[in-house]
């Protein structure tokens, strides 16, 4: 599988705080069935004072560490943006990292506060959208404003935005109500990828395996091949045909 949001960098926000426990949180991935896996740190301001440049010095820090290790996992990196105003001032000095390019637009992860969608939310994703960024919402399950009115999403999705579920709420994590609201999206077609949006190895573990089989026995297997490795694959640009026989395995 190919995993595009995932708090992997050593001490950066609130992931993993030592890289101990940054290559603990690696090897749990692999365990998990990850082949790529894209470090998404927060980008908050006020809270998490990330860059794209900051990013980058930590990510090749931490891809050196992982390679001296011998861990069998590709890596990438972009950010997880929370919605503030300035993140367009941002953008407009090239300090936002993308996920890569998808129909000519560079996607962003963009989170919403959880407890709410803010007012003029939508009218921020359609400025991006101008600006030639696609946003894929994260976790919108777990938005208080969507569990109470799902269909809150729906003009994100009519207007052009993505949209990534997080792999524990489909399998009970965060709740029920945000197992609920999960569930339902993907019955309405809205979800475009699933993710751990994994921190650490206790209450923020991995669990794409058992999301991947879940999605498998509700949806069927396509399914859960698409939304864990054909489309995250896709938007983050990863090549799974260097994985040989697993790809073909997939493929198949």
């Amino acid at each position: 599988m190919v995993d595009i949001h995932c708090h992997l960098l050593p001490g950066i926000d609130d992931g993993p705080p030592t890289l101990e426990a940054a290559l603990a949180l690696a090897n749990a991935l692999v365990a998990d069935g990850m082949l790529h896996v894209v470090c998404t740190p927060h980008i908050f301001p006020g809270r998490f004072e990330n860059r794209r440049s900051s990013i980058q010095d930590e990510f090749e820090r931490f891809a050196g560490v992982l390679e001296a290790a011998g861990l069998p996992l590709a890596l990438s990196w972009a950010a997880e943006v929370r919605l503030t105003h300035e993140v367009l001032d941002l953008l407009a000095v090239g300090e936002i990292p993308f996920l890569g390019p998808s129909d000519g637009l560079s996607t962003m992860l963009l989170e919403m506060p959880d407890g709410q969608v803010p007012l003029g939310a939508e009218r921020f994703a359609q400025r991006l959208l101008q600006m030639g960024v696609r946003p894929v919402i994260v976790h919108p399950e777990r938005n208080r404003g969507v569990m109470e009115r799902p269909d809150k999403l729906r003009a994100f999705v009519e207007d052009g935005c993505l949209v990534q579920i997080t792999a524990g709420s489909l399998v009970g994590q965060f709740g029920a109500n945000a197992q609920r609201v999960a569930q339902l999206l993907v019955d309405k077609g809205w979800v475009h990828v699933v993710a751990s949006d994994a921190h650490n190895l206790a209450g923020r573990k991995p669990r794409m395996a058992d999301a991947s089989k879940m999605i498998a026995q509700q949806w069927g297997a396509a399914t859960a091949r698409q939304l864990t490795v054909f489309a995250p694959a896709a938007m983050c640009g990863a090549d799974l045909s260097e994985y040989g026989a697993d790809f073909q395995a997939l493929s198949g």
